[in-house]
């Protein structure tokens, strides 16, 4: 792709996309073969070209777990906008054909065409655009705009704005001239069939976030890695409140061990759905024991821990520990004890009431040797 007044490397301050050039026929160039070759069969991910971010350890801010939706698009004659923010990685059916053509899990727009014959080609300013409301307000630090299985059909260029507005606002909110949107990503080229990463600047709090294809194409997925910001006046006319939820701002940070299945589900909201939606670590073969530590979602103290092993029956944690760390302490990095160790059932709510609640800011989780653990809740309010 030969670079224009919307490369990235021409903006002051942008950057340009990470990409791995791992993928059969890829290029040095990391725009000059954006095209992915025709699906050849066998393993639909063979070359799928991909890269490591810095940012994506952080929360998916639109997760659909969360409450994230996509609540409009211009188009999506071919696929859905609401695949976007769906978990996991897209899916591939070869040869699976709908009345619109082949079926493809992301969202998919129709080719757009110029004014006649005379001018068959789209303008460059045509372009398609999905409506995103973040399942927590946040700061965004990166996105993945995920092309995969997208080839010969994906956008040429994207763009990513945001917005903050309060309340619930409505697609005829968001499209109102009056509405104030910042970029986050300016108008870049992407890759078919590869995860599109690009850093993200700006440190404003977002409510909304609007995405942008040029001129048309397909999108898999869309990630949005951030710090969760809520609304803080909510959180304290609750009272009492998940202190640990992502939803409420906490923030899963490390873990010893990330073997079976990311710690982040632990702070999910619901229940577990299967084992798979949980926290599992490898089987320990030395003496040691596995832990995780997260972010509180702001100082408070913690009343009472719910501890559930749903769906680990054979493999949950024997026992468990939690401790508590206060930045605000005379000592910040000195960890306290909320709940000493303590026998865990398979497949059970273990329900704990602290005798003396003590502020924190963090707080670890040890499991003893090792083990799956589904949910954790630490209920509490801020101080």
């Amino acid at each position: 792709m030969t670079a224009d007044a919307h490369d990235p490397a021409a903006a002051p301050g942008a950057s340009a996309p990470a990409f791995s050039d791992a993928g059969a026929g890829a290029s040095s160039d990391a725009f000059s073969d954006a095209a992915a070759p025709p699906y050849a069969g066998g393993n639909p991910y063979a070359d799928y070209r991909s890269a490591e971010f810095g940012f994506t350890g952080l929360t998916d801010l639109a997760d659909r777990r969360l409450g994230g939706a996509v609540i409009a698009a211009n188009d999506e004659l071919f696929a859905e906008r609401e695949n976007l923010l769906l978990p996991g990685p897209a899916e591939f059916r070869p040869h699976t054909f709908g009345n619109k053509g082949q079926i493809m899990d992301g969202w998919e727009t129709r080719r757009r065409r110029g004014t006649g014959a005379a001018r068959p080609h789209p303008t460059d300013e045509d372009r398609d655009w999905a409506l995103i409301r973040l399942g927590v307000p946040g700061v965004v630090h990166g996105v993945v705009v995920d092309t995969a299985h997208f080839r010969g059909n994906h956008p040429r260029q994207i763009g990513v704005e945001g917005a903050e507005l309060p309340g619930t606002p409505g697609p005829e909110e968001l499209l109102d001239p009056a509405t104030a949107w910042h970029p986050l990503v300016p108008r870049s080229p992407v890759r078919g069939h590869a995860a599109n990463g690009f850093a993200v600047a700006d440190r404003r709090r977002f409510t909304h976030l609007r995405l942008s294809q040029y001129p048309d194409g397909g999108i898999a997925r869309f990630r949005v890695h951030g710090e969760a910001r809520p609304d803080r006046t909510w959180l304290s006319a609750l009272g009492t409140f998940d202190l640990a939820a992502i939803e409420n701002g906490g923030a899963v940070e490390d873990a010893s061990d990330r073997f079976f299945s990311a710690p982040v589900s632990l702070a999910l909201p619901g229940k577990s759905r299967a084992m798979g939606d949980g926290w599992e670590n490898r089987r320990r073969r030395d003496d040691g024991h596995d832990w995780m530590r997260l972010r509180l979602a702001g100082r408070g103290a913690v009343r009472a821990v719910e501890i559930d092993t749903g769906y680990y029956v054979g493999n949950a944690a024997g026992w468990a520990a939690l401790y508590g760390r206060d930045d605000r302490a005379a000592d910040p990095e000195e960890w306290f004890e909320l709940v000493p160790r303590t026998r865990l059932q398979p497949d059970a709510v273990h329900r704990l009431v602290l005798d003396a609640p003590r502020p924190a800011t963090h707080v670890r989780l040890d499991v003893f040797p090792d083990g799956g653990i589904a949910r954790l809740r630490l209920y509490g309010g801020l101080v």
